[in-house]
Formats: C-alpha cells, sequence, structure tokens
C-alpha cells in the first residue's frame, strides 16, 4: 500500500484505488509502529474515490511533517570512491575509506521539513558551489520508538565542491533550503523490502539526457535496522524520523547539475520522484551563474 500526504488529506492507494482520510493529523497517523494495520483498516471502511483529480499531481506535498529527516553517508562502494576523488586534494581522502570499513557508520543531520520539496517541486543548487550533484537514496520512515515502518524516495542534494574542500564543511554542503525532496509516497509493508529493489536515476538537460545509472539496494554495505540504530543511538525523536540510506549511484567528475535540469527518481515498488533544479539567487536577488 502507498500513503500520500497531500493539501486535502492523506491519500491511500491500495489495489488501483484510492481513499481519503481528511481529517487526520499526518505526524499521529504515520508515527505509528502498527501502521500497516492501520492503513488497511482504513481501506475496508473508507469508499474508494471516483476520481483523484488533482490529488496527485497539483496538490502532493512531501510525506515529512514535524519529523527530522537525517542522513547516512559511505554505505555503498561507489559513493566511497567517490567521496575519496573529490576531496583528495585537501588531504581527506583517507576519511571515507576508513567510515566505510569502520563499524560506526557516518550519520548527519540532513533537514527540517521547511528545507525539504516534494514530488514536481524544485530542487536548490546553492550560488556559492561550482560542482553539484543529486543522491538518490532509499528512505526509511521510521517510527519514535526506532521502527520501520515504510520507504520512500529521496533525493540528498549535494555540493561536492564544498565538502570535497573540507570534510567539516559537510553541513554546509549538505543542509540549505530546498536541500533535499521526498516522495511521492510512503510504500507501506509488513515486510522489508525485497533484496533485489533496485533504484534508478535519470538526469535531462533540455531534450537530452545527459545521465542515468542505477544500484541494487544489496550493494549496501549495512542494514537499514542498522543504520537507524546508530541515529538513534542516543537522539530521541518525539514524532519519528526520516533516514536516507546513502547512494550508490555518483556521476563521474565531469559532471555537475545546472539550473533547469529534471531529476527523476525511481525505486521498484516505491514510484518515481521528478524534481526540476534552479539554483539559489545572489544577495542581489538574480540567480547566481
Amino acid at each position: 500500500m502507498k500513503v500520500y500526504k497531500t493539501k486535502s488529506g492523506i491519500l491511500i492507494e491500495k489495489d488501483a484505488k484510492f481513499f481519503l482520510l481528511k481529517d487526520e493529523n499526518w505526524d499521529q497517523f504515520i508515527n505509528n509502529d502498527n501502521l500497516f494495520q492501520r492503513v488497511e483498516k482504513f481501506t475496508r471502511s473508507l469508499v474508494p474515490l471516483s476520481d483523484t483529480g488533482k490529488l496527485l499531481s497539483e496538490d502532493i506535498l512531501p510525506p515529512i511533517g514535524s519529523q527530522e529527516l537525517w542522513a547516512c553517508g559511505v554505505t555503498y562502494l561507489r559513493s566511497k570512491i567517490g567521496r575519496q576523488e573529490e576531496s583528495k586534494d585537501a588531504g581527506g581522502g583517507d576519511f571515507y575509506a576508513r567510515v566505510y570499513e569502520a563499524e560506526r557508520p557516518e550519520v548527519f543531520f540532513k533537514s527540517t521539513a521547511h528545507r525539504v520539496v516534494g514530488h514536481l517541486a524544485k530542487v536548490t543548487i546553492r550560488r556559492d558551489s561550482t560542482w553539484d550533484v543529486p543522491e538518490p537514496e532509499l528512505t526509511l520512515v521510521v517510527t519514535s520508538s526506532g521502527k520501520i515502518v515504510g520507504y520512500t524516495i529521496g533525493n540528498d542534494m549535494s555540493s561536492r565542491s564544498i565538502e570535497g574542500e573540507n570534510p567539516l564543511y559537510l553541513p554546509q554542503a549538505k543542509t540549505y533550503d530546498g536541500c533535499a525532496s521526498l516522495g511521492p509516497c510512503i510504500y507501506v509493508t509488513e515486510e522489508p523490502l525485497n533484496k533485489n529493489t533496485k533504484i534508478h536515476l535519470q538526469i535531462n538537460r533540455g531534450n537530452n539526457k545527459v545521465f542515468e545509472g542505477s544500484v541494487g539496494i544489496d550493494q549496501m554495505k549495512r542494514t537499514p535496522k542498522e543504520l537507524v540504530s546508530f541515529v538513534y543511538r542516543e537522539c530521541s525523536f518525539p514524532q519519528g524520523c526520516l533516514v536516507m540510506t546513502g547512494t550508490g549511484i555518483v556521476p563521474g567528475n565531469e559532471f555537475t547539475l545546472q539550473a533547469g535540469d529534471e531529476i527523476k527518481i525511481s525505486i521498484d515498488g516505491i514510484g518515481e520522484l521528478t524534481n526540476e533544479v534552479r539554483r539559489a539567487k545572489s544577495e542581489s536577488g538574480q540567480p547566481a551563474c
């Protein structure tokens, strides 16, 4: 089943039928260890919509409320290699090699909800960055007790030029307005995702496809439960948390995003998250070039 956050309420999809909950609080609804059973119950008691209208296009919102968005890094071998390449001139390459093999993973705070955009909205590249990439990531929906109750698609926008200059600049490379997108839905299931699940990335520029790649989640060095355990180790999340699990798709060093690019990220069984790229405006109010 799939759950969408919309301007009109919570939309549930099951077996190609849609059900609308108008008066449910998002935070309370999603922060439920028995979310699957709860959603299933609603599909048995509600009348399916005859027409979804704008609910799946203009009305869709990012599936986050009062939750924090956290992220994990260097969980795939390709990410380890990419981070070593971008930081070698600054002498930081060894850090990424060591964290890939270490017991403790890299986890970091990514964003609060107001810096996150949803499906069909615009993600941002910083005006002070010269090398920018999307990072397509399986994103976990976790309750306040630490239970994984669903999955969504995440785009962890990243400035490789800023992070590569010095690993201590990571917060500036990762956290800013429009730094992440989530959606289009939360895939709610009783079982963990199939290990054969694949993540796909396509970037279009004008009428041309300028990058595409894919990776299986079986290439992750760490399990989702392991990553959640470190995020929750000394932090409480009263409304739950969303956790990005890292990327295994890294465009080559010659590639950087440009304003107007279209980013399409899909994950088998969940759907497709589409965003256009914008460049942050300069202090004068004009787009920085």
